[in-house]
């Protein structure tokens, strides 16, 4: 499949780029900072013509200016640019924050919640919103568990839905390689169009 990829120079988006390749699909990486193709989000409705599947791997910012705003543009920008390429399929980087940890309550929104990842967090969930209002795109929005960082790949990991995944110690992680298995698998199966999935051991 040919693949655009935004955010490839990014912690996850590194290791989405390494799996695809390595499973022999024509990957196309963008950033902001260059290579292999300088752009951002904005540039979505050119730089997707002609490929199969847009994935998005950009961030909210984690600095002291309000990120919902500008996230949330980046993302209304991002669906349309897709529209207008005649790409139907987009996979979504997201967070943990928005997933429920208890009926009717998100992880965001509990009180050990670290200050520093909140403002992330609540425009990583106002952007999963308005996906879910997108109904002419089979987009995924996969969040990964509460802790991810480097580490192996094993490619065994559990599926699931709305709510938080942890294992039978509490802990909730899951390393960047096999997150980046998860984004490979999607794309390939397209198992969830227009759902959020999260993935954790």
């Amino acid at each position: 499949m040919k693949i655009l990829l935004f955010g490839a120079t990014g912690m996850v988006g590194q290791r989405i780029a390494a799996e695809l390749s390595s499973r022999g699909h024509d990957v196309t990486g963008v950033s902001r900072r260059g290579g292999p193709v300088k752009g951002d989000v904005r540039d979505t409705a050119t730089l997707a013509e002609g490929h199969d599947v847009v994935i998005s791997a950009i961030a909210p910012p984690r600095d002291g200016t309000e990120p919902e705003g500008p996230f949330l543009d980046a993302n209304r920008a991002l669906v349309e640019g897709v529209r207008a390429a005649g790409v139907r399929r987009l996979i979504v980087v997201g967070g943990a924050g928005s997933l429920e940890v208890a009926p009717g309550l998100d992880l965001v929104d509990t009180p050990d919640f670290p200050e520093i990842y909140k403002k992330e967090s609540l425009a990583g969930r106002s952007a999963l919103r308005l996906y879910r209002e997108v109904e002419d795109l089979d987009w995924t929005f996969v969040s990964p568990a509460a802790e991810i960082a480097p580490g192996e790949r094993t490619g065994v990991f559990r599926v699931g839905g709305d709510t938080l995944l942890a294992d039978s110690e509490g802990r909730s992680f899951i390393t960047a390689e096999d997150y980046a298995v998860a984004i490979a698998d999607e794309v390939e199966k397209g198992a969830h169009p227009r759902q959020r999935i999260t993935v954790a051991y």
